[in-house]
């Protein structure tokens, strides 16, 4: 199998556990900023998706969430952990506008896809991100530490809602990488018979 040209670029853990710990939650966006950030990083939901999720999407009891078609055109169901779930239950009932869509502007208007990406960008450099932050490269972190947990590239697929599977194979290449650099780099010592 070729090699992609480029790889995407990830975020490591400390990077996602401070983009993660970044929003004020006393902000009236604070709130609603941390649940799109963690539907991106934490179920790898794509921009538009988590901009078009809607309440009734959520299983507010078991956490089920359905992703509507979006790019690929397939709809999928994926589950939320109970941090997660609680997060989002929490923003849902201090929502500021009550409307279908669950993230909205104060005034109940879409959130822009513009306004998505510039926040994003905004948390990343309010904590010291150096790389380029965006959504698209919260989906490419969390394909990545599926695949590394799961080791189950069909399991990655589903879950991104890939029609093909050389889409997904990318992130194999991305963990080979770290294998190949880690056994280039690996040395217990001088081992003598």
């Amino acid at each position: 199998m070729a090699r992609p040209k480029k790889l995407p670029e990830t975020l490591n853990t400390a990077e996602r556990h401070a983009l993660l710990a970044a929003p004020r939650l006393r902000a009236p966006t604070g709130h609603r900023d941390l649940c799109m950030l963690v539907l991106m990083l934490n179920a790898g939901l794509r921009a538009s998706e988590v901009l078009h999720l809607r309440v009734r999407d959520v299983d507010w009891l078991s956490g089920q969430l359905l992703v509507r078609a979006g790019k690929g055109k397939q709809d999928r169901m994926l589950w939320l952990n109970e941090a997660d779930l609680e997060l989002l239950r929490a923003w849902k009932a201090r929502r500021p506008v009550v409307t279908a869509l669950l993230f909205t502007t104060l005034h109940g208007t879409p959130v822009k896809d513009r306004d998505l990406r510039a926040m994003v960008k905004r948390r990343a450099r309010k904590v010291g991100i150096p790389k380029d932050v965006h959504p698209h490269m919260l989906r490419h972190t969390f394909a990545t530490d599926l695949y590394r947990v799961t080791k189950d590239i069909r399991l990655v697929q589903k879950t991104l809602g890939h029609a093909d599977l050389s889409t997904t194979m990318i992130y194999t290449h991305l963990v080979d990488e770290e294998m190949a650099h880690a056994m280039r780099t690996f040395r217990q010592g001088d081992v003598r018979a």
